[in-house]
C-alpha cells in the first residue's frame, strides 16, 4: 500500500480543482462533501499506508516522475516516507479532516463558501509536499504554496480593509525568512551538486567540518526560514495579525500546516545543524526567549484568538528549544500533542465566537459553561493540556519532557530550563485566565443557538487526543514508555543525556507540577466569578507594553517601514527609471524626425535617392 502514498497528496488537490472548476455549479452540501470528502480520503489511506509502514520502518521513496534536467540539475517530483514524514502527514491529514468538517458547518452561510475549501484543501495538499518531498526544491514549491494559501486564507474576508492588511503583513513577513531559506538552497547546490535531502545529509559530515563557516552560515540561512514561517524571534509579528482568518483557518495554520512547517525543517535537516553547533544552540535560545516573550503577551490579550495566537508562538517555542538542544523526539512529540489540543482550542474558541455574534472580547463573555456544555468541557481538556496539569494531560507529558531535557541533555543549561519552566507558569496563567473569562462569572450576552454535529464531533474527537495522546510517551519513573521515541530514532538521533541521579527528574517532575498548579490556582483567584466589566479592560504603561507584544512592531515600523516609505516618496518618479525613459524620448524625437521625411511628394522622394546614390559613389570613388 506504500505505492498510494502520491495519492494521499494527489486527494486534497482533485478536490481543490473539482471545486474551483465545477463548485460554482454544485449544490452547497456537495461542494462541502468534495472538500471535507477529498481530504479524509487522504487521511484514512494515511492510516492505511502508516499501518503497513510500522511492520518495515524502512524509509520508503516514491519517484512519480523528473520534474526537469537542467545542467545538471535533476529535482524529482518524488515522495520520501519515514518515521519523521509520517508524523507529519498523520497530524496534516487526520487533524486536518476535522478541521475540514467542523468548517462545513461553520462556514455554511457565509460568501465564497467554495472559494473558502478550494483555499483550504490547497493548504493541505501544499503541506503535505513540504513533508514528504524528497528534494529541496520541491520542498521549497510546498514552502511557497502554504505561504500563499495563508495569505489567501488570512484575507478571506478581504472586504474588510485590515483583514487583507494582515494577509499583507503575513505574506510580507514570512517572504524574508524565505529569502534566506532560498539563498541556504543555493549554498547546498553548490556544495553538493544536488537538492535531494537525503544525499545532502549524507556528504554534509564528510565534506564540512564542524563548526565551518559555510556550515554555520548555512545552518543560519535555514533557521531565517524557519524563524519566518513558525513566528519565532525575530519574526513573530505577523502570526497575531493572522487571527482575521476565519477561526477553521486559524486551526489548520496552527495546529497542521504552515506555523509548524519551520519544525519540520530543521528536524528534518537535523545534520546541518548538528555540524553547525553555534547555530543549533542559537534555535534553542530563540526557543526559550519566544516562549517567554510571547506567553507575557498572550497573558494581556482580551481577544480570545489573539491569546491562542501568542499561545502558538509560545508552544512552537518549546519544540525549537528541543531542537536547539537535540531533544528531537521530544520536540516532534510535542508538535503532535500541541496539534491536538491546539486545534480543539481553535474549534472551541471558534464554537463560542460563532454563537456570540460574532464576540472576540473574553470580557464579554462569561456564563457558557452550563449554556455551552460539549463546548465547555472540551475546551477545559485542551486548557487543561495546554497547561501541562500533572498526570491526566497529554500536555503535561510532551511539555514535561522538554523542560526535563533541557537541563538533563548534554546541549542544555540551567539557563535554559528556568526559561522552559518559567514559560510553563505564564502558560497554565494565561490559559486559565482565558477559561475563567470566557466561561464563568456572570453572563454578559446570550449565545444565539448551539453548535450542530459536525462542529461538536470534531471537538469531542481532539479531546479525546488531547487527554489520552501523552500516555503513549512515558518518562522512566511513570512506566518508562517510550513508543514516539522509539519511533522517531529510527530517523532522528537519540538525545544524549547527562549522568545525573535518578531521583533528579522527580524532583523536577515536581517542581513542574507544582508550578503548573500554582498558576492554574492564581488564575482562580483573580479571574474566577469576578464582575469584570463588559468592555476593553483599561491597562498601565507597562500592561499595554506586553499587549502589543512588546513593541515589535513599532520598531520595525521606526526602523524599516517608515524609512522605506520616506524613500519612496523621495523617489516617487522613479530615477532610475529617468535613464529609461530617457531612452524612450530619445527615440520618439527621432521618430518625429524621420517621419518628417515622409511627406508622400514624389519628387522630395526622387531628390533623396539621388542625393543618397551621390553620396555612395563619392564615398566609394573618392575615399
Amino acid at each position: 500500500m506504500k505505492d498510494l502514498l502520491w495519492l494521499i497528496v494527489a486527494l486534497p488537490f482533485a478536490g481543490a480543482l473539482i471545486l474551483a472548476f465545477a463548485g460554482g455549479k454544485l449544490p452547497r452540501a456537495l461542494s462541502a462533501a468534495v472538500g471535507v470528502g477529498s481530504v479524509s480520503l487522504s487521511a484514512i489511506l494515511t492510516l492505511i499506508v502508516g499501518y503497513e509502514f510500522l511492520g518495515d520502518t524502512t524509509p520508503y521513496l516514491q519517484v512519480v516522475w523528473q520534474w526537469f534536467d537542467v545542467y545538471g540539475l535533476s529535482p524529482n517530483i518524488g515522495f520520501h516516507l519515514d518515521t519523521v514524514s509520517l508524523i507529519f502527514i498523520f497530524i496534516i491529514t487526520f487533524v486536518g479532516a476535522l478541521i475540514h468538517l467542523y468548517s462545513a458547518e461553520f462556514m455554511w452561510k457565509e460568501e465564497g463558501f467554495v472559494r473558502f475549501f478550494v483555499f483550504m484543501n490547497l493548504f493541505v495538499g501544499l503541506m503535505l509536499i513540504l513533508v514528504l518531498a524528497d528534494n529541496l526544491l520541491f520542498l521549497y514549491l510546498g514552502w511557497e504554496g502554504v505561504g500563499l494559501c495563508s495569505y489567501l486564507l488570512i484575507g478571506y474576508w478581504y472586504k474588510d480593509p485590515k483583514n487583507g492588511y494582515a494577509a499583507r503583513k503575513a505574506f510580507i513577513v514570512t517572504r524574508i525568512g524565505d529569502a534566506a531559506l532560498a539563498v541556504s538552497f543555493y549554498i547546498l547546490f553548490m556544495s553538493f551538486n544536488t537538492l535531494n535531502i537525503q544525499n545532502i545529509l549524507m556528504e554534509a559530515p564528510e565534506t564540512w567540518t564542524v563548526g565551518s563557516g559555510i556550515a554555520v552560515a548555512t545552518a543560519f540561512l535555514l533557521l531565517g526560514g524557519a524563524v519566518g514561517k513558525s513566528a519565532q524571534l525575530p519574526l513573530q509579528t505577523w502570526l497575531p495579525d493572522a487571527m482575521a482568518a476565519p477561526s477553521p483557518v486559524s486551526a489548520l495554520l496552527h495546529a497542521a500546516t504552515m506555523v509548524t512547517a519551520g519544525v519540520y525543517l530543521i528536524a528534518r535537516t537535523h545534520v546541518l545543524f548538528e555540524i553547525a553547533p553555534i547555530a543549533q544552540h542559537t534555535v534553542a535560545i530563540i526557543g526559550a526567549a519566544t516562549l517567554l516573550i510571547a506567553g507575557m503577551s498572550a497573558l494581556y490579550q482580551h481577544d480570545i484568538k489573539k491569546v491562542l495566537a501568542y499561545s502558538t508562538i509560545s508552544q512552537i517555542g518549546y519544540m525549537f528549544l528541543a531542537l536547539g538542544i537535540g531533544a528531537w523526539s521530544a520536540a516532534l512529540f510535542h508538535f503532535m500533542i500541541h496539534a491536538f489540543f491546539k486545534a480543539l482550542l481553535f474549534l472551541g474558541a471558534g464554537a463560542v465566537i460563532w454563537v456570540m455574534r460574532d464576540e472576540h472580547n473574553m470580557f464579554k463573555m462569561g456564563g457558557l459553561w452550563k449554556k455551552l456544555p460539549i463546548t465547555f468541557w472540551t475546551f477545559l481538556i485542551a486548557s487543561a493540556s495546554l497547561s501541562a496539569l500533572p498526570l491526566i494531560t497529554a500536555g503535561y507529558y510532551s511539555k514535561d519532557k522538554i523542560i526535563w531535557l533541557a537541563y538533563a541533555s548534554d546541549k542544555g543549561s540551567k539557563g535554559l530550563w528556568l526559561a522552559a519552566i518559567v514559560g510553563a507558569f505564564i502558560t497554565a496563567l494565561y490559559t486559565f485566565r482565558m477559561v475563567f473569562l470566557t466561561f464563568f462569572g456572570k453572563a454578559k450576552a446570550e449565545p444565539t443557538h448551539r453548535p450542530g454535529w459536525m462542529i461538536t464531533i470534531p471537538l469531542v474527537v481532539l479531546a479525546f487526543f488531547s487527554f489520552a495522546g501523552g500516555f503513549i510517551e512515558l518518562p522512566d519513573n511513570m512506566g518508562h514508555l517510550t513508543l514516539v521515541s522509539n519511533f522517531v530514532e529510527k530517523t532522528l538521533p537519540a538525545t544524549t543525556l547527562l549522568s545525573l541521579q535518578p531521583s533528579t527528574e522527580l524532583i523536577f517532575q515536581i517542581i513542574s507540577a507544582v508550578v503548573a498548579l500554582v498558576a492554574v490556582f492564581i488564575a482562580y483567584k483573580l479571574f474566577f466569578n469576578k464582575p469584570f466589566p463588559a468592555a476593553v479592560p483599561q491597562r498601565n504603561a507597562i500592561q499595554q507594553f506586553f499587549f502589543k507584544g512588546w513593541d515589535f512592531d513599532l520598531v520595525y515600523d521606526k526602523l524599516i517601514v517608515e524609512p522605506m516609505v520616506f524613500l519612496s516618496k523621495i523617489n516617487k518618479n522613479d530615477i532610475i527609471d529617468k535613464f529609461y525613459t530617457g531612452l524612450a524620448y530619445i527615440a520618439r524625437q527621432l521618430n518625429v524626425l524621420l517621419s518628417a521625411t515622409q511627406n508622400g511628394q514624389l519628387r522630395w522622394y526622387a531628390m533623396i535617392i539621388a542625393t543618397g546614390a551621390i553620396l555612395i559613389l563619392t564615398i566609394i570613388f573618392f575615399p
